[in-house]
């Protein structure tokens, strides 16, 4: 069984529902939880924010958030996810942010890095990864990573 299929699963057998916000990964996310048949059940929808306007004026990220920490941060990461729950009313937020190359990588934030955010009712966290590979590569590592954590935050619930 596929991951995103085992998360469907899992959402479905406790009555759950989630909502992603997307930026690195361009609604792959979105696409690998639709791809799975009845995924209406659970999946209340998503957002592909690439822009910093978009982020603070749909998702409630702090303009002060993204001038301190920028775009690619836990910060903004836990913002958009709580951000994401919180105008769809899903049960949990995702979010993802990142640098997926081949350009615009830093030396303090170099291409492949990425934060997964997680929103709960009880949790709000973010993760940290540095993935390698090329542009679909990293998105792919994202997403299944996302998806893996969704699946352990479902079975603490």
């Amino acid at each position: 069984m596929k991951l995103e299929e085992e998360v469907g699963k899992v959402l479905k057998q406790k009555g759950l529902t989630i909502s992603v916000v997307e930026s690195c990964t361009g609604g792959l996310i979105q696409k690998l939880i639709t791809d799975v048949s009845g995924s209406s059940e659970y999946f209340l929808g998503g957002i592909v924010a690439y822009s910093n306007l978009l982020k603070q004026k749909l998702l409630n990220v702090s303009p002060q958030t993204l001038i301190t920490h920028g775009a690619v941060s836990e910060e903004t990461a836990c913002e958009l996810a709580r951000g994401v729950r919180e105008i769809t009313g899903a049960d949990i937020g995702v979010s993802t942010t990142g640098i997926a190359g081949p350009a615009g990588g830093t030396p303090k934030k170099p291409v492949g890095l990425v934060y997964i955010g997680l929103c709960t009712e009880k949790i709000l966290t973010a993760h940290k990864f540095l993935f390698k590979g090329t542009r679909q590569g990293i998105r792919k590592q994202t997403a299944d990573k996302a998806l893996e954590l969704v699946k352990n935050v479902i079975q603490s619930i």
